[in-house]
């Protein structure tokens, strides 16, 4: 959820570290979205759990922006709506491929948006990204395939590709919110919350169709304590927190440097899977790690910040 408007203001290196760290806490929480999802998801229950994922924060923030959300013009609200609805898109390719497919699988499908991203910023501000910074996104990358398969990387699937979807409907909207003029400058906690009010709809709408599983109130209803857990999880620190972040920092930095340190996401995975999941990656799967922190930090270095 970055602006691409215009390049973000010149920090000291002190703060851009500073700057760094919430953006990182992001990356830990979405790491432990995996399992959590898991948890809480099964394939008869994807939508009405994103609708009761999305609707528990959603209050908060209306209540909180109130008064911001009522100076919102039609096109703010328009340009909003419609990333709204690519966010609701994000998540149902994400979900329902996490529930077809492995976290390591997913782990490393997701993290190619650290990719796709700094390409799709070029391309909107027609330059071409540095060569240390593609040396070091590859690097990345190479200690991702490496994490992952230590920990068991399987034949691609539907899952995969579904994730693969989530990947590049990210981008997407990276590309519009750099596109649509009227969200350049938005408010980001009115931008957030209608944008999160879009997905809801997109997930109410698919829960009242028949054949699209529970519904929100029976999929409540089956949930256990730990259960109510894991969706509190998602929604409070990988829905609400981690946009706010987002927001924040790529305001402060730039949509290159934020994607590179989401890029750890698989790393907080593995380190979910072996603390929770009784994952082992191996050898290769800890060589993958200290890859994946070498090539994040290379490529934080590269990045304008």
């Amino acid at each position: 959820m970055s602006s691409l408007a215009a390049p973000a203001p010149a920090l000291a290196p002190r703060r851009a570290r500073l700057a760094d760290l919430p953006v990182l806490l992001v990356a830990v929480v979405w790491g432990g979205s995996y399992l959590a999802a898991k948890g809480v998801t099964t394939t008869h229950t994807v939508i009405a759990v994103l609708v009761l994922r999305f609707a528990l924060v959603l209050p908060v923030l209306a209540l909180a922006g109130r008064r911001r959300l009522r100076a919102l013009n039609a096109a703010r609200l328009r340009g909003a709506g419609l990333l709204g609805l690519v966010l609701g898109g994000i998540f149902l390719l994400e979900t329902y491929g996490v529930v077809h497919t492995s976290a390591t699988n997913a782990g490393l499908i997701i993290s190619l948006t650290m990719i796709f991203t700094p390409l799709a910023e070029s391309a909107v501000r027609r330059t071409a990204p540095s060569g240390a910074f593609l040396a070091a996104a590859a690097v990345s990358v190479a200690g991702v395939v490496l994490l992952t398969q230590g920990a068991g990387l399987t034949a691609p699937s539907g899952g995969d590709l579904l994730v693969l979807g989530a990947a590049l409907a990210r981008t997407l909207h990276v590309l519009l919110m750099a596109r649509i003029k009227a969200v350049q400058d938005a408010d980001p906690l009115s931008l957030t919350t209608v944008q999160l009010g879009g997905a809801v709809l997109v997930f109410a709408l698919l829960a009242a169709l028949p054949g699209t599983g529970d519904s929100p109130w029976a999929a409540a209803a089956d949930l256990g304590p730990a259960q109510w857990a894991g969706l509190a999880f998602l929604s409070v620190f990988c829905t609400l927190f981690a946009f706010f972040v987002q927001m924040w920092a790529v305001r402060r930095t730039s949509p290159s440097r934020v994607s590179l340190l989401l890029g750890t996401e698989p790393l907080w995975a593995a380190a979910a899977g072996i603390a929770v999941g009784g994952e082992h990656p191996g050898p290769a799967g800890l060589a993958g790690a200290a890859l994946v922190l070498a090539g994040t930090a290379w490529g934080r270095r590269t990045v304008a910040a």
